[in-house]
């Protein structure tokens, strides 16, 4: 590659992708005027960096200084318009929807609403980066052969048992796993937690909802927790809780390792994803993801096919999950009216054409 062609910016992938020197950043937007991408140096000062290129409906830019273990977020400018669906609002610090993962949490305040609480109508101005989660960047490699190569064991559909996991609930549980790792995907990756998954004779563990999630603001009220996991606010991003390295990056490497020692096993990996079931919650909802730089102000706020776009996010996301974190299948739950579809996608067969 030519110093020229290093240096130029491109609209794909989507998200933050690390080059020699800094990285790549793309975001998706079809209604924003400008967005921007804000790194936080470790006593949290913020430097903002408008991406200077549009290729369609991609806002792009070569942002130079980004590696592994960056903070960053970003922020999107435009109209604020309500009653066409247009809610941007620069004051409010949003997650990358591509950040592979994500470190801390929300503080239910005005702060991570673009509008008035008491004035839906109103925009609000208050700056939210102290009351909102980071995006952090990973580093992409990983030693798959390390050992022994990772070899998918592909059982066939006719000989599969699968077993329903929860990452937390399983391994914290279990009196074998030792207690550091309890409640983890290391714990999981345990020879303790993987002989009573192959003692039971199942050839599949399906993993309740793994994916970067948020805990509701009405259970921290009362003391509680989302437990399940269904109100995913990362796609493409392991949950950092259930990482015994924290949720400062080593939630990737510690997630692909668990793959690595599943599959050594002979147990192949599958997901429970939910796309409709996003941290959002209601039209006046808190701004978390870039809702509003990724939808059309016309399409109503789900992670699904929408009629004005043509790539189906849980396409991209499968494709995602398959190829970086080598899991075998997604289990997926859409509603559709008062009833539920349900169906696995295989990774080696995904998207399919």
């Amino acid at each position: 590659m030519t110093p020229a062609a290093a240096r130029r910016s491109l609209p794909y992938p989507l998200g933050v992708t690390l080059r020699d020197g800094g990285a790549n950043v793309a975001i998706y937007s079809q209604s924003a005027d400008a967005v921007e991408i804000c790194t936080f140096d470790g006593d949290g000062a913020e430097t903002r960096t408008v991406l200077p290129e549009r290729t369609g409906h991609v806002f792009h830019g070569m942002i130079p200084g980004i590696e592994v273990g960056t903070r960053y977020g970003i922020r999107v400018d435009g109209a604020w318009n309500p009653d066409a669906g247009l809610r941007h609002n620069v004051n409010k610090l949003l997650l990358d929807p591509h950040a592979t993962a994500i470190e801390g949490g929300y503080d239910w305040s005005q702060a991570v609403f673009a509008h008035d609480m008491n004035n839906p109508a109103e925009f609000d101005a208050t700056d939210s980066a102290a009351s909102t989660p980071r995006c952090v960047v990973t580093d992409p490699s990983f030693d798959w052969d390390a050992g022994a190569p990772d070899v998918a064991p592909r059982t066939p559909l006719a000989e599969t048992v699968v077993y329903e996991v929860h990452v937390k609930g399983f391994t914290q549980q279990h009196p074998d796993v030792p207690e550091d790792i309890r409640g983890s995907y290391a714990g999981l990756a345990h020879p303790a937690a993987i002989k009573h998954l192959t003692d039971l004779g199942v050839t599949a563990v399906e993993l309740l909802p793994v994916h970067q999630f948020v805990q509701d603001s009405h259970l921290e009220e009362k003391g509680l927790r989302n437990y399940w996991g269904y109100n995913s606010i990362g796609f493409f991003a392991p949950h950092g809780d259930y990482s015994s390295a924290g949720d400062g990056g080593g939630q990737v490497a510690e997630f692909k390792a668990m793959v690595k020692a599943l599959h050594a096993a002979g147990l192949e990996v599958i997901l429970d994803v939910v796309y409709n079931h996003t941290a959002e919650a209601t039209t006046w909802a808190r701004c978390c993801p870039s809702r509003a730089s990724t939808m059309p102000p016309t399409t109503a706020w789900w992670r699904g096919r929408s009629p004005r776009t043509s790539i189906r996010p849980e396409r991209a996301t499968a494709s995602t999950w398959a190829t970086r974190r080598h899991w075998d299948s997604s289990w997926t739950h859409c509603a559709t009216g008062s009833r539920k579809c349900t169906w696995m996608a295989s990774a080696s067969t995904w998207p399919p054409h």
